[in-house]
């Protein structure tokens, strides 16, 4: 397993231009896959938590896949990212056309405290190497009662042979260092994280492929990630998780 000393690299999201949208031999296919089930269950989530049109911010939005689809539902976004070439993809993606989309670090955002009723970090906490700060960030924009969303994956063998080495056998054109096992985080971690920044953990689930679909094993055969691979949630935290802290203030 990888030493604190290796950082994680995320330069290669600049390369991807409309690769983000229809490359099927990059793990960014299977990020892709992931957002298509979890972003009915984050739509729901605020609907039926706060059942109104949010501001909503989303950190680490890169090419948009859940920043476009939360606009498209009548949510007023911003989606911050380092990279501007992701950002001019989302940009271009966006039907809606009311995306604010923003070149920002996630450890210097401008905003003012309480700006926001929605705030996410969809696997992005598992790419920075101060992600409780993130989380403290998140709480200082959240108003009170609103909804913090996130995704990253547990830190333990399971996920290092899943997420790390399986994907780099498995899939061609994966990046070196694209994760590091160090930079996973254990959710009773994040758990503390939210409640001494001021969130209350409401709920955690995992989120893993279907390994039992044809379309699973189609890709293993292929080295392709297929387009009818799906993800599921579940009750096991042992690699990807996801879930929903409230602001207390």
């Amino acid at each position: 397993m990888e030493g604190q000393s290796t950082r994680v690299n995320n330069g290669f999201y600049e390369n991807l231009g409309d690769g983000w949208y229809d490359d099927d031999v990059h793990p960014i296919a299977l990020l892709r896959l992931e957002n298509a089930t979890r972003n009915p269950w984050i739509l729901e989530r605020i609907h039926t938590l706060l059942g109104r049109s949010c501001d909503v911010l989303d950190i680490g939005c890169g090419a948009g896949f859940l920043t476009n689809t939360l606009a498209s539902a009548g949510h007023r976004v911003t989606g911050i990212d380092l990279s501007a070439k992701s950002l001019d993809v989302a940009a271009k993606r966006d039907l809606s056309k009311t995306v604010r989309y923003m070149q920002l670090d996630a450890f210097a955002l401008p905003f003012a405290d309480q700006s926001f009723d929605v705030v996410c970090a969809m696997d992005f906490l598992e790419h920075v190497e101060m992600p409780g700060q993130v989380v403290r960030e998140a709480a200082r924009l959240l108003r009170p009662n609103g909804l913090f969303f996130f995704h990253t994956f547990n830190r333990n063998w399971l996920s290092w042979l899943i997420v790390i080495k399986g994907v780099e056998w498995c899939v061609p054109n994966t990046p070196p260092n694209m994760h590091v096992y160090s930079y996973f985080i254990k959710p009773l971690e994040l758990k503390n994280w939210c409640e001494t920044s001021g969130l209350t953990l409401k709920e955690m689930q995992g989120l893993s492929p279907c390994m039992s679909s044809k379309a699973f094993w189609k890709s293993l055969m292929t080295r392709k990630v297929d387009k009818e691979l799906k993800f599921k949630f579940s009750s096991s935290l042992q690699t990807g998780y996801l879930g929903i802290a409230q602001c207390r203030n």
